[in-house]
């Protein structure tokens, strides 16, 4: 039944007229609940207030395909832009990125240099950045340009890696002398059995080790997940290890289980929640859903609570 789900969620993010429809009439359907505005200005606002409940944020100006150099380069002045506005209002943000956005599959040197127009302004700024991670067939790619990047701003950019694929576990190993800061999630995209895992206990499982090992080597390690049972997991492995605190963190979505991210900020764990904006929203907003189903009921909670 959840493949059912995951595969519907999944056909409905690249629908077309869906697609339209979401984003002419979305925020008036609940989507505001979990997109935080349009622009840099109230995403800021928006910022400030999870800041002032002792939340973290990384800020992610959604849109991810692009198809010339042009759209590629509008995609990195928006980066930067929103970089320059978290330097500026002194809010406590990093920020997300898609290397599909800013010129992934037009060439690599379009792709590496808009990534370098970024993390010099995140150096000047401050701002951390992490390269979110996409469907598998841009793993390998998106991985080798972190390397190059990390080795020239070892201080500001980190990746993400996903629980259901087979090769993270390697990856992790591989990741290790770079001392990558990872945000290790379940994974979102529809992938094929012979590079991830189909079932749901196998990828929970993977996501365990993943956790362990690359906390247990010194890393730096953002735990993303809504399950209480991740959640449960990591914090006994920290006890065990005794991981200080400021070696992990967890994140979650902007719009689900705001009461267990304060939960957790009361219990003294660091919480960094992630926060998109902009228009170009439903993809991503379906992807969460057929990342976990679960998710569904938490949307629909929230949607009707007061």
């Amino acid at each position: 039944m959840d493949r059912i789900v995951r595969n519907s969620f999944m056909f409905l993010s690249r629908n077309k007229f869906m697609t339209n429809f979401a984003n002419k009439y979305g925020h008036k359907l609940g989507a505001s609940r979990f997109v935080a505005g349009e622009t840099i200005e109230e995403a800021v606002k928006v910022i400030r207030g999870l800041n002032e409940k002792g939340l973290e944020v990384t800020l992610d100006h959604l849109g991810e395909f692009i198809h010339n150099e042009k759209e590629a380069i509008n995609k990195t002045n928006q980066c930067i832009d929103s970089i320059y506005e978290i330097g500026k209002e002194g809010i406590r943000s990093q920020i997300s990125v898609k290397l599909t956005s800013l010129g992934l599959d037009i060439s690599d040197e379009v792709v590496v240099e808009n990534m370098r127009r970024i993390l010099r302004e995140a150096e000047v700024c401050d701002v951390f950045v992490t390269i979110d991670m996409e469907d598998h067939s841009r793993c390998e790619k998106t991985l080798t340009i972190f390397k190059k990047l990390k080795e020239e701003f070892p201080h500001h950019v980190g990746t993400v890696l996903q629980a259901y694929l087979y090769r993270s576990v390697y990856d992790i190993d591989d990741l290790n002398p770079y001392q990558a800061p990872l945000r290790l999630v379940k994974g979102a995209y529809k992938e094929s059995a012979k590079v991830a895992f189909p079932d749901k206990a196998e990828v929970d499982e993977n996501f365990k080790h993943i956790i362990m090992m690359h906390m247990i080597n010194g890393n730096f390690t953002a735990v993303a997940t809504h399950d209480d049972h991740i959640i449960d997991f990591t914090k006994q492995i920290v006890n065990q290890y005794q991981i200080p605190r400021e070696q992990y963190e967890f994140q979650m979505l902007y719009g689900i289980r705001p009461e267990k991210q304060l939960q957790l900020v009361k219990e003294g764990y660091q919480v960094r929640i992630y926060v998109p904006y902009g228009t170009d929203w439903y993809g991503y907003f379906m992807r969460r859903m057929a990342e976990r189903p679960a998710n569904v009921s938490f949307v629909v909670k929230g949607m009707f609570r007061k």
